[in-house]
């Protein structure tokens, strides 16, 4: 019996790691073409990543409630507050990885691209096991 219910959920959870990582690029490239758009027109690195990453969360929101996690009748207020916390958090990383890269002499946009991986990882678990854990 749980051998037949891992079968069927395995492919259902790749699915959505799958949609998840699809929407996560589309938001990674809004956030980095502002990053680097801010970073051109002369902002510290931190406030470019800040910007950046601001926006690369409003589009991942849509993405994310519309095709990645099923929310039946769409998020509950609770869900759109910890969307926004998980996103803090990541945004958080974000900018004390690329402020300290930066320091240490790392160019603004390699710092912004090492912080994504862990950035990436450490919120899509977030969402995946708590926010959206039924969907």
């Amino acid at each position: 019996m749980a051998s037949r219910l891992r079968a069927a959920v395995l492919p259902v959870a790749r699915l959505m790691f799958a949609r998840y990582l699809l929407a996560s690029i589309i938001a990674l490239a809004s956030d980095f073409a502002l990053f680097l758009l801010l970073d051109r027109l002369g902002l510290p690195p931190v406030a470019a990543a800040c910007g950046g990453y601001a926006g690369g969360l409003l589009v991942h929101w849509a993405i994310s409630v519309r095709f990645v996690f099923d929310t039946g009748a769409g998020p509950s207020h609770g869900q759109r507050l910890a969307f926004i916390a998980s996103a803090l958090l990541g945004m958080g990383m974000t900018m004390a990885m690329v402020g300290a890269l930066s320091l240490v002499g790392t160019a603004p946009a390699l710092a912004k691209l090492l912080s994504v991986p862990v950035s990436f990882l450490t919120v899509y678990a977030i969402r995946k096991y708590g926010i959206f854990a039924r969907a």
